[in-house]
């Protein structure tokens, strides 16, 4: 479910009104310009493995023909190749009945949450699942509804006070989503009853954590006190559908930024410029924990099907955004499909099996994600490079920046426009000798280096 039509843009209220105005611009950004201030501490502790990952959401239902955690094991590893190191499974849960929409259902209306959907198959086949994908090397996160629940959850009938009513007494939906009922987190023991069964899947399945649906809606106590607890079972991975600093404090590992990711939609529309992304991390910088994973992404289940595929709202801009979304900050997320450029909106509540033709940019994106993993400065978090903006004779139309770490250094060159650029790159902290990453072609770049990018033309150096 889509957080940003039905969370308050709490960012939005911050004093940084001034990067608002400055991403609008054609001017280049200045730093001494933005509102500074300490950022929060975390004390979420991630996961070693965590430090270079990428992260795949898998649409069980749509996958394959059959639609089974079984014939979608068979993928994994393929996925592994293509350079996934975390699966996030949509919704395993039975689905419910009462009020359901379309002929199967949303996979957000959840009917146990110790329970697996039929259609998918059983518990040893999911066991089988998670077993597969950590002999590949892999973690796998599923995704957990914890603000509703379908309307013929035992619940209603065991534990109706879990409910949020109105003042007539009657339960009721968050929102316009009639097919589930709002829980109450204030209500005595929904919140231990809601963590017994987070416990469940970590002991039971071994599965590595778990992305949180429409976080925002539940209150941060009560996922302080989850991750408290799970980590007492096994350290999990915890991922929000939201972007609000707070979770990042106790919590929450990685959540999503929507923000950049309307950037993004917005650029390859003409209607902002290349000074959004940096304004945008200016921002990120000042509001969330230094070490705060931000997930970035072309696509996912709720642009797919509500909004249009990455063709549909990024156009022939959609593998440059893609190049963006692996090299800036933040972990690169791939939808199901994405892979096979495929280019149809799946439709949310019925089976709508991907068509994956010839996988067109699988090699696109294994190469990609074996920049990821080769250079330090691209890795997630504290563990990657800072983003150093160089400045171009062509001001907003292009977007050339450089990470550093560890003596290792990755140069990336976007047009962010539909027109041919050719612009001189500014200052000379970019200088050397470098490899073109998808050509393994040399290049040198000196100090008033000239460079010319076709429309939507991305180009990634390092160092050699």
């Amino acid at each position: 479910m889509n957080t940003e039509r039905i969370i308050p843009i709490l960012l939005a209220l911050l004093p940084v009104m001034v990067l608002l105005i400055i991403a609008g611009c054609s001017c280049p950004v200045k730093k001494e310009e933005a509102v500074t201030k300490e950022p929060p501490q975390s004390f979420v502790v991630h996961p070693e493995w965590s430090r270079y990952a990428t992260i795949y959401e898998a649409n069980i239902r749509q996958f394959t023909p059959e639609g089974t955690f079984q014939a979608f094991t068979a993928h994994i590893p393929r996925l592994k190749k293509m350079g996934v190191d975390i699966l996030w499974l949509m919704p395993i849960h039975p689905i419910g009945e009462r009020g359901r929409k379309g002929t199967l259902g949303s996979y957000y209306s959840v009917k146990d949450y110790k329970g697996i959907n039929p259609e998918f198959g059983t518990l040893e086949d999911f066991k089988h699942l998670v077993g597969k994908a950590h002999a590949e090397g892999m973690k796998v996160i599923i995704d957990w509804v914890a603000n509703h629940t379908a309307w013929d959850h035992a619940w209603m009938e065991e534990h109706p006070e879990y409910y949020t009513k109105d003042s007539l007494g009657k339960i009721v939906s968050p929102f316009d989503w009639s097919d589930v009922a709002d829980l109450n987190f204030d209500a005595p023991g929904l919140q231990d009853a809601m963590i017994d069964a987070l416990k469940y899947w970590v002991k039971e399945a071994d599965i590595d954590g778990y992305r949180c649906d429409v976080a925002g809606m539940v209150p941060v106590e009560f996922w302080d006190k989850a991750r408290a607890e799970l980590d007492a079972v096994k350290p999990v991975f915890m991922l929000a559908e939201a972007e609000e600093p707070q979770h990042h404090i106790r919590a929450f590992n990685m959540s999503y930024a929507w923000e950049l990711h309307h950037i993004l939609n917005d650029i390859a529309n003409g209607k902002k410029n290349a000074n959004a992304i940096e304004a945008f991390y200016i921002k990120n910088d000042t509001l969330y924990p230094r070490d705060a994973y931000r997930m970035l992404f072309t696509s996912n289940h709720d642009e797919n099907s509500w909004q249009g595929t990455e063709f549909e709202r990024m156009g022939p801009a959609s593998v440059c955004m893609a190049v963006l979304t692996a090299t800036l900050p933040g972990m690169p997320l791939v939808y199901s499909g994405q892979e096979s450029a495929f280019n149809k909106r799946l439709r949310f509540f019925e089976k709508d099996t991907i068509d994956w033709k010839d996988y067109r940019l699988e090699p696109f994106y294994r190469k990609l994600f074996a920049l990821k993993h080769a250079y330090q400065p691209l890795w997630n978090g504290n563990w990657g490079g800072k983003l150093q903006r160089i400045g171009t004779t062509a001001d907003s139309s292009v977007f050339v920046f450089m990470r550093e770490k560890e003596g290792d250094r990755v140069l990336i060159l976007t047009n962010l426009t539909p027109e041919v650029r050719e612009f001189t790159l500014i200052g000379k902290a970019f200088a050397g000798d470098y490899k073109e990453w998808f050509s393994e072609e040399g290049a040198t770049f000196r100090k008033g280096e000239i460079v010319r990018l076709k429309p939507w033309e991305y180009k990634i150096y390092v160092k050699k």
